[in-house]
């Protein structure tokens, strides 16, 4: 039988955080790639994570992650929910999980949030031009403050620093324009930020094809953001949503770790 469990991740109270459903169940494990990409589809939820079994004996859980319109090679916000989950089933955190495409997860937990310690991987791609970028955002090139940047923590994101949270707030991009980029130059989708503070940011992911889909929190984004920028933060997302999100990413020189709080939909802590 397979089962989905929902959670709310990254959420700054128990009734926000962006959706993720974990999948699971001997039905779950024997789905291939293309029967858990329709089961995906048919759910319309940000992420779907199906829960395998571990590959050394230290790995709670082999993890493979779904977007409605994607399989995605590393969803922190979907990890967030499998690893509440496996809390739940287990008694107690993993220690260790780890992807379908092969990278090693490492968590701990620390005043309540759920933490990945993660290491930067290479990206291949080349960023887009500015001209390129400011069409597919719909927004005027001098609104995009810095180059565009490429870094990842196992998934790729182009990284993209505005002039202004309402800038930030008032985008309406090309979604199919930005996922078909990403598709050719093997990057996951777009984060627009800005810099709220020191040490505090704000952003948007445009990654899925339907706006209303729109992540309300975005792991990867989040160290790769702090990876980029070789230092610790804390993003806000989700706020245009009225989905209040945040996400701590603490830079240490070698890698970042990448956490926050998740919650079982039902509303009690996972």
């Amino acid at each position: 039988m397979l089962r989905e469990d929902a959670f709310r991740c990254f959420g700054r109270t128990p009734n926000s955080g962006n959706l993720a459903l974990v999948c699971h169940g001997e039905h779950a494990q024997g789905l291939g790639v293309a029967q858990r990409q329709a089961h995906a589809r048919s759910l319309s939820a940000p992420a779907c994570v199906f829960v395998d079994p571990g590959v050394d004996p230290d790995e709670a859980a082999t993890l493979d992650y779904y977007y409605p319109h994607a399989r995605s090679a590393l969803c922190l916000h979907a990890s967030l929910a499998a690893a509440a989950w496996l809390r739940q089933r287990d008694g107690q955190l993993p220690t260790a999980l780890r992807t379908a495409g092969g990278q090693r997860l490492r968590l701990e937990e620390a005043d309540g949030a759920i933490l990945f310690h993660l290491q930067a991987q290479p990206v291949a791609a080349a960023a887009p031009t500015l001209a390129w970028l400011a069409g597919a955002l719909a927004c005027p090139a001098e609104a995009i403050v810095s180059p565009p940047a490429l870094a990842s923590a196992g998934s790729p994101k182009l990284l993209v620093e505005l002039d202004s949270a309402a800038r930030l707030r008032q985008l309406t991009p090309d979604l199919a324009r930005i996922a078909s980029w990403g598709k050719e130059a093997g990057v996951n989708g777009c984060y627009a930020y800005v810099r709220l503070a020191d040490g505090l940011y704000q952003g948007r992911n445009f990654n899925h094809l339907d706006p209303a889909l729109e992540d309300a929190a975005t792991g990867v984004a989040a160290a790769a953001l702090s990876l980029y920028l070789r230092r610790s933060l804390t993003l806000h997302q989700g706020d245009g949503l009225g989905n209040h999100c945040e996400l701590s990413a603490v830079y240490d020189g070698a890698g970042v770790s990448v956490g926050g709080r998740c919650y079982a939909v039902d509303g009690g802590a996972a």
